[in-house]
Parts: structure tokens; sequence; C-alpha cells
């Protein structure tokens, strides 16, 4: 599999936010409100200084009133299936910030679909040593396969290494996270459902 390279620019979530908290005619502080997140924080997405995770997308997202998708869907995008190519397409890493810290790259696997149900990612996790600050929660559920290197599962209070071939499905309002562990980078499919 070919590295996953952070084009961080290339999926404009930043500007994607401000335009359409913008179009909801609300200031920085009221979308704070709506979502938890700090001013700071979604001054520094929009402005696209941090790359949000896929947790915070999620909330930026349900208090915009939008689901997930609207990031990773461009204006014309009415296509009725998408391929991607091994080694094609943006990846996004995330930065840390006040708020966040690093922890995985992401890309998303089926750009150019409006209204998914679903939102399939590749993903490379990071490795280091496991804290609790990796831990996320939202609504929803979750679906991880490995593909290589191994991956060290937190679960609430039980942690799973999964091997290559080994799947997860669960529901993500527990709080959750992972670290890549051993001497390859860890790499998954994710698939992401949440209710608009």
């Amino acid at each position: 599999m070919k590295e996953i390279k952070p084009e961080i620019r290339e999926l404009k979530l930043g500007e994607k936010a401000r335009k359409l908290r913008q179009e909801r005619r609300l200031t920085l502080q009221e979308l704070a409100e709506l979502t938890g997140l700090s001013k700071p924080l979604l001054s520094q997405i929009e402005n696209d200084q941090v790359t949000p995770p896929i947790a915070t997308l999620l909330k930026i997202a349900k208090g915009l009133k939008v689901g997930i998708h609207y990031f990773f869907e461009e204006e014309g995008d009415r296509q009725k299936f998408v391929l991607t190519r091994g080694g094609s397409g943006p990846a996004s890493k995330r930065r840390a910030g006040s708020d966040i810290v690093q922890g995985y790259l992401y890309r998303p696997l089926a750009p150019g679909i409006r209204h998914k149900q679903i939102e399939p990612f590749l993903v490379a996790f990071e490795e280091t040593a496991w804290d609790d600050s990796r831990f996320y929660s939202h609504e929803g559920v979750e679906f991880i396969y490995l593909l290589e290197g191994e991956l060290e599962f937190h679960y609430g209070q039980e942690i799973m290494t999964l091997q290559p071939g080994d799947s997860i499905y669960y529901d993500s309002s527990e709080p959750h996270g992972y670290v890549s562990i051993g001497s390859q980078q860890a790499k998954a499919v994710a698939v992401l459902y949440s209710k608009d």
C-alpha cells in the first residue's frame, strides 16, 4: 500500500465550515455553543491552521445541521458510483491544536457522491504511546478493517490489539481511540455512519 500523503488544503474543510456557518448566519461563538468546541479551535479550523479529526467534524456538522458527507463533496458531485484507486486523492493529517492531539491521517474513499449514508476512509494511525487524551466519542457507529500493522484499540475500559484482517464494529458514542503499535504503521479502512 502506498503511503498516505498529507495534502491538507485539498479537502477545504475549513472553507466549507466557514461558508456554511456564514450561510446559517451564525457567529463563531454561536457555533462554539452549538458544538461544544472552543471558539479558538473553530477559528483555527476555518482558517485551515488545524485539520479536524472525524469526531470534531461530526460535532461541526451536527451544529450546522448537515451530514458529515457535506465536508467531502463538491458542488457538482452527482456520480452514482466512485472508483478510488490506491494512492490517489487527498489525505488529511490532523495537526496539534489547542484542543486536539495528533492521531491519524485520513483520506475519504467516496468523494463525488452526495448525501451518503456512510462515509468510508483510508486511515493511517500514528505510532505513539497511548494516553487518555486520545479518547473520542460521537454519535453513530464505526467499522474498522485493519489492512496492515498492529492497532491498539481502546474502547471504554477495554483494550484490544487488532492484527491485519481483524475488524471491529462499534457504537462510537462510547469513548474510543487507537494507536499504531509494532514495527509497521497500522492502516485500515474505516466506515462511519452517523444520523444527519
